[in-house]
Order: C-alpha cells, then structure tokens, then sequence
C-alpha cells in the first residue's frame, strides 16, 4: 500500500492501516527515523505521496529535506485536494504547519468540502463556545491606545469591547493551548471582580476572546498616576481583588490559581473598582488542599517577577497560596506607592524572595490601618501554609474597613456637637 493512503481521511475516521497499528500499540514516531531516506515510498509511492504521509506523521525534519530537494511542490494535493498543510492542520502538527507556511503553502487551499488550513486547524482548538461564537466581520476596531499588551478595543453589537487576539501561529502550540485554557477557563467565571467574558472567535483566524471594556486602564497606571493611596482606597481595592481571587479559589468542582496576580493584570471599571483579568496561565486543582507541579522552568518574566512566590521560582510544587503572596505585595505597593523591591531588576527579584528577603515598609503606620501590615506580612510569608485563604482576607479587611466608618462616625459626631 502507498503511503499516500495511510494519512486520516477528512472525515476524522482513520483509514485500517492506521487503525490497526493503534490497536496494536505502534508508535507514528517511529515512522520519523532520521535515517530513513525521505524519498523512499512503499511499493512504488511518488515524492508527492510521500510528503502527505510525512505530514501526517508530523515528521518536521523528513519534510524540510524533502521539500529542499525540489521534486514535490508544498501545495500538492490529494485525489481529494487535500494538501499537505491540511493533514497536518488535521493532525495538530503545528511545527510542520510553520514549515509548509515557511515554504509557500496555501493557506486558502480548499479541499473536497470546501475545507481550508484554517478552518482543518479547528480540529485542534475547537471548544465547545458556540452560544458565544462571534463573527469577527461584526468587530469594527477603533483608534484607540490602551496599555495592556494584546488587546484591542472594537465596537460590536452596539458596544465597545476589548478584543485579545492571538494573531500568528508563530506563537506555537503553547500559545494555542493557552488559548483554549483561558477561554474554557473565562466562560465559568461570572463575577463583579472578574472581567467578563462576551464572546470568542475559534471558528477562523486569528483566534480572539472578547471582554467588557474597561476604559480607565489596569491597577499598573493608575499606580503610576497616584502613587501612594490613601488608606480607605487600598481597602477597597483589596477587597475588589481579594473577592475576585476568592471566587476563583472556591470554583467547583476544581479551584483555580492565577499564577500571574500582578498590577497590570488588574483592570478597572468606570465605577472605579477593580477586576481580575488574564487567566491565560492560570491552574485548575481538583482539591483545595492540592498543589502542583511546574512544567519546566517558570512562565513569569519582566514585571511578574516581582509578584512571584519563592515556591515558584524554586520549581516547587505549588498551590493557591502563590496567589496569595502576590495579593500581599500589591496591597503593600498601594500603600507604599511604588513596585516591591523597586531597587532590583526584575529578574533579581526572584531570587530576593527566596532568601527570605521582602519590600521594607516606609509610610508611616497610620497608612496601615488596623492589622493590615500584619496580613501583608501574613500573605508573603515563606512558608505557603501560612498564609491566610482569601476568605479570612476578606474577614480580616471587612473588619478594617468597619473601624474606619466608626473613627469617621466618631469624628464627624464631634464636630457637629
């Protein structure tokens, strides 16, 4: 059998070659043998079959000394005009994806069922949204700046929204997934202090999640604007993001971590308060006790290094309370009025934290009121389980901002008596 017959038909149904090598356990890899000659096909197959079956099997290296031999143009098709570029589209391929696009592909090419790399690459990302699939024709863009990196601000349906987009598959596959992490995660998260979720484009490129509009900017300029805020404000922010952050902790059936709690990813509404934005790398945990592992290296970089745990940087498992640390730092930053460890370039930062090293405390105490220093001191402790749940947060800040109203009450009794 050529190999041109062993690759999925569009239908998603694998052909019996394949489906009996699954059965039987056999790994696709193994047909991407770097010795193997790239133009040696089954019992007669031409350079052509062989680029479509390589496609399939994902096999980046074959396909580019193939293609760099000239024998076999990267957009022959198929008896049904599937290009090579479909297959791998199809087969979630997405570094022979960049490779035929590098090449020359055609990413309009259209097969028997009028079916294009684009819309093959939905086979990979589709979710189910698709009460909230909004067509991006409707999405007329607006000359309009905004500090937060990504986004974008539209008009759609009679309103003004922010649309994230993710413009290039050069991004890779870590960006797709974290693509269809955010946007599964967003779709449950209905809160005040959470920014709100109103549509998605996943059925064409490039992909887009679209949010309320939020026009006074992230907590990271108005920081920049006011510096030090005055007591009865840094309560009631904390309390905005506290309460967000709590909903999300006490999600069911699995709590979910922010991961990347900082200043910018804070935005605010035209009523002033503050709501939690971008969960693009954030974690789900099936138990509220439970912790996990990172993958690697940690994804924080620039300004998120400052707002990250030492069980973090350290590569430990991690939990809820890495939320908690950052929560701490932004509201010691509100009353301080600059960033933690304003003196240190942010990848030092990290390592500071580690050695058990945090922000000094400048303002005077009365700019801490109650025991407010005591729960920022609380929130970075060294040691996770220390640190308080966002529900006793929210207690303990409730609590402060009561004996506000009453010294207020009392002062103002005293001047009008």
């Amino acid at each position: 059998m050529a190999r041109g017959a062993l690759y999925l038909q569009s239908s998603g149904a694998a052909s019996p070659s394949i489906a009996a090598g699954q059965a039987s356990g056999s790994n696709s890899n193994s047909h991407c043998d770097k010795d193997r000659d790239p133009q040696a096909a089954d019992q007669g197959g031409t350079e052509a079959e062989e680029l479509l079956y390589l496609a399939h099997q994902g096999c980046v290296a074959q396909i580019e000394s193939l293609l760099s031999q000239g024998l076999v143009s990267v957009n022959y098709p198929d008896y049904e005009r599937r290009t090579a570029l479909h297959i791998a589209a199809c087969e979630g391929h997405l570094d022979v994806v960049r490779l035929l696009i590098s090449k020359g592909a055609d990413v309009n090419a259209s097969d028997n069922w009028n079916s294009t790399r684009k819309s093959s690459l939905q086979v990979q990302i589709s979710l189910p949204v698709s009460e909230y699939e909004v067509n991006p024709a409707e999405l007329q863009y607006l000359d309009k700046t905004f500090t937060k990196r990504g986004y974008q601000v539209a008009a759609w349906r009679g309103i003004q929204v922010f649309v994230k987009c993710f413009k290039d598959l050069s991004y890779g596959e870590k960006a797709i997934l974290a693509f269809r992490w955010e946007l599964s995660l967003i779709q449950t998260l209905r809160h005040p202090n959470i920014v709100q979720f109103l549509g998605a484009v996943t059925q064409s490129t490039p992909l887009m999640i679209i949010f309320e509009y939020l026009p006074q900017g992230d907590l990271y300029q108005y920081l920049n604007q006011n510096r030090a805020l005055k007591p009865s404000k840094v309560i009631d922010f904390s309390l905005n993001i506290a309460r967000g952050l709590n909903f999300m902790h006490e999600h069911k059936p699995e709590a979910i971590v922010h991961r990347d709690l900082k200043p910018k990813n804070i935005l605010r509404d035209n009523s002033g308060h503050l709501k939690v934005a971008d969960l693009g790398l954030s974690k789900m945990l099936k138990f509220a006790a439970q912790v996990v592992s990172e993958d690697g290296p940690p994804p924080l970089k620039g300004s998120s290094c400052r707002y990250m745990a030492p069980e973090v940087f350290k590569h430990n498992a991690i939990g809820k309370e890495v939320d908690v640390f950052a929560f701490g730092l932004i509201v010691q930053e509100m009353v301080e009025g600059v960033a933690p460890m304003e003196e240190m370039d942010n990848e030092k930062v990290p390592s500071a934290y580690a050695d058990k090293k945090r922000p000094p405390f400048k303002a005077s105490l009365r700019r801490y009121p109650g025991d407010l220093k005591e729960l920022i001191k609380q929130c970075w402790d060294d040691d996770p389980k220390s640190r308080p749940t966002f529900a006793h947060i929210i207690d303990r800040l409730e609590s402060i901002k009561a004996k506000q109203r009453s010294c207020i009450w009392r002062i103002t009794s005293l001047w009008t008596h």
